[in-house]
């Protein structure tokens, strides 16, 4: 386990942790935003590859960054207007998203944040943030942590908590950029995702309150098959979706099975389990950032593939959707597991 400095922002001290696994995974994490900075991983024939997107400094991440490896909160995803009710209480959030929708928890959220790293070693790093009462809108004092941890042989556990001490929304995301093979887009690596329905958006990414089968569109992939396919427009359908997961689970809050990208490049697969209902599958076609990668990397349109494991969006406003109203007393937790095969 490593520890340096990368620098400050808002006054505070910003610090990224490495971590590894002897396997010889190493993943870095930076405490603006929880961000999984760097992920590297061994391959099926020997050697290493890099399979997340990242940036080389903090202020690039400031200024650049499309939530590059961040944890997306205090609600990730879309609440429509930015209102919502909860317990008969009306909350306006702050609407970033074009002024009119909050996106990933307003303009000062939790992936654009400093937080405070906790207890760390040679495999594992926890991350604290605390959003005080009527931050961004949102009521309660909300403490919310995250850990990282390596397991054998290959295999990046995210597991994200919180508490409040008055009735709120919570929904956390993970929200890197997968890239199995260095390729410069992901949109022929195979994805399968694990979800017979879809909840369809309007114009702004907002769920129109439908649940609609999958089978017969381009949202079937319920068998593996490469990402790209053909628009009404002729170029590449464009992802960025919440898919309703559908495959079982052995008991109430242990994991499901969610998706799975493989690179017919090298070989490499990732298989995403997690005890979240939805999976947001983005396929990162607005990615267009003026500064290098790491490696030297330009990142242009579809470079990395996000898997956002959480509560469907706008589901404060949708009854029939999941719940994700957080209550004194209760904990909220996710677990979601990267595992690279």
């Amino acid at each position: 386990m490593a520890r340096m400095r990368m620098g400050e922002a808002g006054g505070m001290p910003v610090d990224e942790v490495t971590i590894r696994s002897q396997a010889g995974a190493e993943a870095r994490v930076m405490a603006w935003g929880a961000v999984l900075r760097d992920l590297v991983v061994p391959l099926p024939g020997g050697g290493r590859q890099r399979v997340v997107l990242g940036l080389n400094s903090l202020d690039d991440y400031i200024a650049h960054s499309p939530h590059f490896g961040a944890i997306a909160g205090r609600f990730a995803n879309r609440v429509a207007e930015g209102r919502f009710i909860v317990d008969g209480r009306a909350c306006q959030l702050d609407r970033n998203q074009a002024g009119r929708h909050a996106l990933h928890g307003g303009s000062a959220a939790f992936g654009k944040r400093v937080w405070s790293i906790g207890a760390h070693n040679e495999r594992s790093v926890t991350l604290v943030v605390v959003s005080p009462n009527g931050d961004g809108g949102y009521p309660g004092t909300l403490t919310a942590s995250c850990t990282y941890r390596l397991d054998e042989p290959g295999t990046l556990t995210v597991e994200l908590t919180a508490i409040t001490d008055a009735p709120t929304i919570v929904n956390l995301a993970q929200h890197s950029y997968f890239n199995l093979d260095g390729s410069p887009t992901v949109i022929d690596h195979d994805l399968q995702v694990a979800a017979d329905f879809v909840t369809p958006v309007d114009a702004d990414l907002i769920p129109t309150g439908e649940i609609v089968a999958v089978a017969g569109t381009a949202f079937d992939f319920r068998a593996a098959r490469p990402i790209r396919f053909p628009g009404s427009d002729g170029g590449p359908f464009l992802y960025d979706h919440n898919f309703c997961l559908t495959s079982p689970r052995p008991a109430p809050g242990s994991l499901r099975h969610a998706a799975t990208l493989h690179s017919r490049r090298n070989g490499l697969s990732l298989m995403v389990h997690t005890t979240e209902p939805g999976l947001q599958v983005y396929d990162g076609h607005k990615i267009a950032v003026p500064v290098p990668g790491l490696g030297g990397t330009v990142y242009g349109a579809s470079a990395g593939l996000c898997l956002e494991a959480q509560r469907w969006p706008d589901s404060p406003n949708r009854p029939h959707f999941t719940d994700a109203v957080l209550r004194p007393g209760e904990i909220y937790r996710q677990v979601t597991e990267f595992r690279f095969t």
